[in-house]
């Protein structure tokens, strides 16, 4: 079990991700990945999440040519929003959350 202050930590990648949709995050990875291996998974699994899905939103964008991206942007974007919050609370009770459908780049 993780300490709360990682916990903490681990819950705001997350929370400050709706403010700072990069920077934010990555500042918090930064300075606390060394210092806790908690912090770092879910900073890790944040910034593969953000990726993934600006790929997958790009090819959305692109599909909007022949009218299927008008159908999948929205969808993206709730998913966005919910992975993000099960994410956050997941981490704020100390337990690991792997987000569906994306690359494990990091």
């Amino acid at each position: 079990m993780s300490s709360k202050d990682e916990r903490v930590f681990a819950a705001l990648i997350y929370v400050i991700s709706f403010f700072t949709a990069f920077i934010g995050p990555l500042v918090i990875w930064l300075l606390k990945k060394d210092s806790s291996q908690f912090v770092d998974y879910h900073g890790r699994e944040y910034l593969n999440f953000f990726i993934s899905y600006t790929v997958y939103s790009i090819i959305a964008g692109i599909l909007t040519i022949v009218l299927v991206g008008f159908l999948l942007l929205p969808v993206i974007g709730i998913a966005l929003v919910v992975f993000t919050i099960i994410a956050a609370v997941r981490a704020y009770e100390g337990t690991d959350y792997r987000f569906p459908l994306i690359f494990r780049i990091l």
